[in-house]
């Protein structure tokens, strides 16, 4: 990324989690989004924490039920994917919620080996962990009471996002698949943010490669990302979606289980991998919505044109907003928030 220094750390998990300590959210649920729940109550949306084992490994969940929810009765499902270094009580959470209250039971989870869910090393951020995340989710929610298997759908946000079109690829559980700021992980961890590191490739490749190699001689984890950043090195920050990002992340919407970290070593899988490889298997109804000012936008116009494999698809603007405005600006997630249940609505019939 042009004027962006990627950091790579080699750090112990302690001092990554002392790196990173927030004051805990003072909501009963952790929930750190505007307006999110503060306790539950009879007739109206429910929040029920929730846990699961995908592959060995403990994955830590919320599930939201609608105002009056019966268990007795059948509901259209929706599974959210949380972005690249956020976790359940962030955007993922929001979104869960406001679908929650336009009708829907849905199940947001923190990916293995992030957020509150098992796995080791922590924040190995590798591409087919996100995928069967995602599914995973699905196998969860499917079997919940109430919830019509046969109506399921999928959000994924930001790098959830990417990873929610590789999913819904072979998973025809999906049956109506949405992406909010959409991020390719793999081909902004290739080439560089919007496109602007072609030329250093191979020396990352190389350092990904090392980093494999001292993790299997046992030696200390190297994390790339940011570990901590100042309110200056912020606001000197060019690209929206970064500078807005590490204020939302680290700041305004802080949580102690997200982290901008990633084990370097997973780049060997990320920056082989791209969200649109296949987008062509997707059949099902998509709707992509993205900011009409996101720097990412280009991301979401890049996979919309490649699926070419859904005769029922639509890209929708929210015309003002940025990538990360998306997760928490109240006229723009009432505006996809609308548009989301309404997509849902049709398709999930």
């Amino acid at each position: 990324m042009k004027g962006i220094k990627i950091l790579f750390v080699a750090v112990s998990m302690t001092t990554a989690i002392a790196s990173l300590s927030q004051t805990k959210s003072k909501n009963q649920f952790g929930l750190v989004y505007g307006d999110a729940m503060t306790e539950n109550v009879r007739g109206k949306v429910n929040i029920h924490p929730v846990n699961n084992r995908l592959n060995g490994i403990a994955i830590a969940g919320n599930v939201y039920t609608p105002a009056n929810y019966d268990k007795s009765k059948t509901y259209a499902a929706i599974v959210v994917a949380h972005p690249n270094g956020g976790v359940k009580e962030q955007a993922a959470g929001l979104y869960a919620q406001r679908l929650a209250e336009a009708g829907y039971i849905t199940i947001v989870a923190d990916a293995a080996y992030q957020g509150a869910s098992g796995g080791e090393p922590r924040h190995t951020d590798k591409p087919a962990y996100r995928t069967e995340d995602i599914r995973g989710m699905a196998d969860f929610i499917t079997q919940y009471p109430g919830v019509d298997a046969g109506r399921l759908g999928v959000l994924g946000i930001c790098g959830g996002g990417g990873y929610t079109l590789k999913a819904a690829q072979s998973d025809k559980r999906f049956k109506a698949v949405a992406t909010l700021s959409m991020f390719n992980s793999g081909e902004v961890r290739r080439n560089g943010f919007q496109n602007t590191q072609f030329s250093t490739i191979q020396e990352r490749l190389a350092q990904a490669s090392a980093a494999r190699a001292q993790e299997a001689a046992g030696g200390k984890v190297i994390y790339g990302g940011v570990a901590s950043i100042t309110d200056e090195e912020i606001a000197k920050t060019p690209t929206d979606l970064y500078r807005e990002g590490y204020q939302y992340y680290y700041r305004t919407h802080a949580h102690p289980n997200s982290t901008f970290l990633y084990t370097l070593s997973s780049l060997q899988d990320l920056m082989t991998w791209d969200a649109t490889s296949g987008i062509e298997l997707i059949n099902q109804p998509l709707l992509m919505i993205a900011g009409s000012k996101a720097d990412t936008k280009y991301m979401t116009d890049e996979a919309y044109k490649k699926a070419t494999g859904t005769q029922n698809k639509e890209l929708f603007v929210l015309d003002g907003a940025t990538h990360i405005q998306s997760y928490w600006k109240p006229e723009y997630v009432d505006e996809a928030t609308k548009k989301l249940a309404g997509f849902y609505g049709t398709n999930l019939l």
